[in-house]
């Protein structure tokens, strides 16, 4: 399919200032004369900030990362994810056709999208706010029909349930994502088997749960959404010796370095594999980063987070998921018992 740019261009392209800071800090992870590397994410985050991939972005990002505007140009124009002309301002709808979808009734939801957005693929609706495409598999086969809305899968639909969701963020409301018929993920329709009893005791799945305490759903991202909480944060974070402090955090400000060394003290780094998710490539990222301690760890609050998980990408996931913060805390609070002996004895 040959794919051309939008006859249509703006004048020109900017990052928003937090956008901005974010593409800085994704470009700051790669090696010297490597910073190609990022040229998707920043691609996607233009696409996320703009809705579309124009021209004028495509030769910001090439001037961002050095490269000749040819390159990014074909990277834009490769892979179909990347929308070249302008779409709905609310979300562009991606309906999927596969066989599992397609057996499950996603014709009844592409009939929907013809009669509520607009009769053909990628046209905008009469009032702007959407578009859409019929796509190949989504990789949620099992929770078949569904639907990719802006970033959020919306699964386990029915046309009825299709056009209320649409219905509603057409009036600016964001209906939860994930399944949509009372499900918590991909278990049988008929209900557990086995594991009977283990599901946590949130509303909904983990990404559904992540995706709207961070506020990055079907909105359009400008780097300005609220850090994730932090687990157990009312307990109180200890305090770093201050003469070991060479970076400390602003309280006012958003996100922010979570205090640093310079070496680990008496050059005695804790062992950061005890806690569950960190291994020896974390663990040297973390020293990379001036983190060598426990106590370090036990002190972040919701902004260092945010600042730890943006420098450490999809491998600072963990950071939540296993509750680093938490962990770290009962370490620090457990000097004197098993824990303790155990540093001692491998010493």
């Amino acid at each position: 399919m040959l794919r051309r740019l939008h006859p249509d261009q703006p004048e020109s392209f900017a990052f928003t200032p937090a956008n901005l800071e974010w593409a800085k800090r994704q470009i700051a992870k790669y090696p010297e004369g490597r910073q190609a590397s990022a040229v998707i994410p920043l691609l996607m985050r233009v696409q996320e900030q703009e809705g579309w991939i124009s021209k004028p972005a495509i030769e910001h990002v090439a001037g961002m990362l050095g490269m000749p505007y040819i390159r990014v140009l074909e990277v834009a124009t490769f892979y179909f994810q990347f929308q070249l002309a302008p779409r709905g301002s609310v979300a562009h709808v991606h309906v999927c056709g596969t066989t599992s979808c397609m057996l499950c009734g996603a014709e009844d939801l592409i009939a929907v999208c013809e009669r509520v957005i607009a009769p053909e693929p990628f046209m905008v609706s009469e009032d702007g706010k959407f578009s859409w495409e019929e796509v190949e598999c989504l990789g949620a086969c099992s929770n078949a029909p569904m639907a990719l809305i802006g970033k959020d899968y919306y699964e386990d639909l029915t046309a009825e349930r299709f056009e209320e969701i649409l219905e509603a963020l057409r009036r600016g409301e964001v209906p939860r994502p994930g399944p949509q018929n009372g499900r918590f993920s991909s278990e049988p329709l008929g209900g557990l088997t086995s594991l009977e009893g283990t599901r946590p005791g949130h509303k909904g799945n983990a990404s559904v749960e992540l995706a709207l305490a961070l506020g990055d759903t079907v909105k359009r991202i400008t780097g300005d959404e609220p850090s994730p909480p932090v687990p157990h944060a009312e307990l109180q974070a200890v305090e770093p010796a201050r003469d070991d402090v060479t970076e400390e955090r602003s309280a006012d400000e958003p996100a922010a370095p979570p205090f640093r060394l310079d070496a680990p003290r008496d050059g005695r780094p804790d062992d950061l594999k005890l806690l569950k998710g960190i291994g020896p490539k974390l663990e040297a990222r973390l020293n990379a980063l001036g983190i060598y301690h426990f106590d370090q760890i036990a002190s972040w609050g919701p902004a260092e987070i945010e600042w730890v998980q943006a420098e450490l990408g999809p491998a600072g996931m963990g950071v939540l998921k296993e509750d680093f913060v938490d962990q770290a805390r009962a370490l620090v609070e457990s000097s004197g018992t098993a824990y303790t002996q155990r540093k001692l004895g491998s010493d």
